[in-house]
Formats: C-alpha cells, structure tokens, sequence
C-alpha cells in the first residue's frame, strides 16, 4: 500500500502540474484527461522520471506503462468512454514497463513540441479492426517540462 500511496501521489502532482484531470482511480493506474497533448506527454514523462527516482523496491524497481491517444470521448457520469479511450487502454496494455506508448493522433499533434518519438510501427490491437499506428515515446531523450504546453 505504501508503493501504491506514492504512485498516486506522483500521478496525482504530475497532473496537477499539467493541467490534467484524473477521470477514474482503476486500482493498479489511472485514467486521466486533458486539454492538450503536450501536456499529457508532459505528465507521462514526469510520472516515468519520478517513479524512476523511488528507486527499486525488493521486487525491482518501479516501472510502469503509459498508453496516451488523442480524440473526442463521450462523458457521462464523470467516466469517459469511446473509441480514444479504449486505444488509450489498449496501448498502456501493450506497452513494456517504464514505457510510453502514444497513438498515431498523438505523434502528429506533438509535431513541432520539440518531443523525442521513435519510429512508428503498425500494431493490432484488440476491439480495433484495422492495426494502429503506435509511437514510443523516447522520454528519456526529452527535455524537463517547460509547464507552458
């Protein structure tokens, strides 16, 4: 529980930081929103570096998976659902531990925003017919936050 309560703080102060709105606690993660894509490269990337500076823990250290799309949720009832949050699941799900996994949606609109991406790949993911085109996030190539995303 002790790991768990400073997971959610550094994801809690990450969002914060970044303008980011916590939509659902899912017991192991969070889901979360936000107005822009920088800023949620912004939030991944400072929740990656921070859980990083924990250091290990007897099983190892701490590492967790990001998954971020972009596009237009349905709202109801304070959850969001819709096509753009299940490719955001869909990523986490598949990306390696102490990874950033960003939707072809994503890499286009950070064009220009000085972040580091690997190449792109075509991946299937479940629910999705087609396979989607997924980018990770080099975040240890990228610059601290500017905080003005």
């Amino acid at each position: 529980m002790t790991l768990l309560r400073s997971h959610d703080l550094i994801v809690r102060e990450a969002l914060q930081r970044n303008a980011g709105s916590e939509v659902k606690h899912t017991g192991d993660g969070m889901m979360a929103s936000f107005r822009s894509v920088s800023g949620a490269i912004d939030t991944a990337i400072e929740i990656q570096r921070r859980l990083g500076e924990l250091g290990a823990t007897d099983a190892g250290p701490l590492r967790v998976r990001v998954g971020i799309a972009a596009g237009e949720p349905v709202s109801e009832g304070g959850d969001l659902f819709g096509a753009a949050v299940q490719l955001a699941a869909r990523l986490c799900q598949r990306a390696k531990p102490g990874t950033i996994l960003a939707a072809g949606g994503v890499h286009d609109l950070a064009l220009g925003k000085g972040f580091a991406f690997g190449k792109g790949a075509r991946i299937r993911l479940k629910g999705f017919d087609e396979p989607v085109t997924a980018f990770e996030i080099n975040w240890q190539s990228n610059p601290e936050p500017s905080r003005a995303s």
